[in-house]
């Protein structure tokens, strides 16, 4: 065993409970071979098939290894044992006890609050409950509750029968699951469509079947697609990080698309080209906590389809030096330019914790791609290539922590 992995099996030894997503995917993310961290979990596991913590770390680490199928039979396995799961905070003395409500799934179908709490004095208990299981007799005590599980086909059932449960519920709420429900991405079009400021492509659902007709010229596109014909974006329903996703510039490559799909149902949308002068494509992320909007990164890419990790942010000190201006301008600049836009957004979307994924179009609107509550907000980042974002990424753990108190001080004062 290499010094690394000892010095892996000796935090693991040491803190029996879980290590959670945060603390793993940092590991990932700093290129820690996480190998032999996850054959420890399979050892533990051998010993005691009712290590819950052990079975879940494993179904993490799959998961970064992009081995979702083997991960989901791994945590489907740590959750017939186990439905809450706690990270304590990592302070002497304890503060909030935040209680998530969670769902199974991939890592994208839940608020990644590990990232939000990291270091702080709250207390994350993680309550896991499935649309054919109950609520367990008792649920961790806590001061606040919020709904972590994400929109989406799979998870709506989940999240009616969470409406139902916290109907009547002790402690106050953030992110109600009715509000949730009303992101997916043809849904979201109706509450920012016609925002002032604000541009956001329609997304149709649509079927296979009918996604081939288009291919076959049988069904003209913009008789699906309002206000434009090709190029158009497509993605599978459900999709996320970017997989499935992909610009058709001709009816023919429908077709091409389809063959390497397996799919039944996708969501168009009409494309717009958001590159800026430099013929660069600059995409947004910002979190709104408690209806005020963070900036979380700024990713520059030569490519339309902007992901944080292969923009070349690493590789580019002038990338670095122009996402380090904008965050510490984003007050003052962007997020007043786009002020009006932003409060309106916040209002028509109504959670308490979310967040967009956006650009600037060519006439310098707001171009929405994406509304969610479970994008993931960190500081994972490298101190030597990006200490610079450090100081707002505290801003919004701070705010969330801030949130929490507020959220707790208005449900005692009542």
């Amino acid at each position: 065993m290499s010094s690394s992995a000892a010095e892996l099996r000796t935090f693991v030894d040491d803190h029996q409970s879980l290590m959670g997503l945060a603390e793993l995917m940092t590991m990932a993310y700093s290129g820690v071979d996480l190998t032999p961290l996850g054959k420890y979990m399979v050892e533990r596991a051998a010993i005691d098939e009712t290590d819950a913590n052990a079975l879940m770390d494993l179904s993490i680490i799959l998961q970064l290894r992009g081995d979702g199928d083997v991960a989901m039979e791994i945590q489907a396995q740590a959750l017939a044992h186990q439905q809450v799961y706690r990270l304590p905070a990592a302070t002497d003395k304890p503060g909030v006890r935040l209680l998530a409500i969670k769902g199974p799934g991939e890592i994208m179908w839940n608020t990644p609050l590990e990232f939000l709490v990291q270091g702080s004095d709250v207390t994350l208990e993680m309550l896991y409950v499935s649309p054919d299981q109950a609520l367990p007799p008792v649920v961790p005590d806590h001061d606040v509750m919020i709904v972590a599980v994400s929109e989406s086909d799979q998870n709506r059932p989940l999240l009616e029968k969470i409406g139902e449960y916290v109907k009547s519920w002790p402690r106050p709420i953030l992110n109600a699951p009715e509000r949730i429900v009303r992101l997916s991405r043809d849904n979201a079009w109706s509450l920012l469509g016609s925002v002032a400021g604000v541009v956001m492509p329609v997304s149709v659902r649509i079927d296979r079947a009918h996604l081939e007709q288009v291919g076959k010229l049988a069904v003209d596109i913009e008789a699906i697609v309002d206000g434009g014909g090709f190029p158009i974006l497509v993605r599978p329903v459900d999709s996320q990080a970017g997989r499935g996703l992909a610009k058709i510039d001709d009816p023919v490559n429908i077709l091409a698309y389809l063959d390497a799909m397996p799919d039944t149902e996708f969501f168009v949308s009409r494309f717009i080209d958001y590159r800026s002068h430099d013929g660069l494509f600059r995409k947004y992320r910002i979190a709104f906590i408690d209806g005020h909007p963070f900036i979380c990164h700024l990713a520059i890419s030569e490519h339309w389809m902007v992901h944080y990790l292969n923009a070349g942010m690493m590789e580019s000190a002038e990338k670095r030096a122009e996402e380090a201006r904008f965050m510490a301008g984003f007050d003052h600049e962007f997020a007043h330019r786009h002020g009006e836009a932003l409060r309106l957004i916040c209002d028509k979307i109504g959670l308490d914790y979310f967040a967009i994924d956006c650009a600037e179009s060519a006439n310098g609107e707001l171009l929405i791609f994406e509304v969610g509550n479970a994008m993931v907000v960190h500081a994972m980042d490298s101190l030597d290539d990006f200490e610079y974002k450090q100081v707002h990424m505290r801003k919004v753990f701070s705010a969330f922590r801030a949130m929490l108190s507020d959220v707790i001080s208005r449900d005692q004062a009542r």
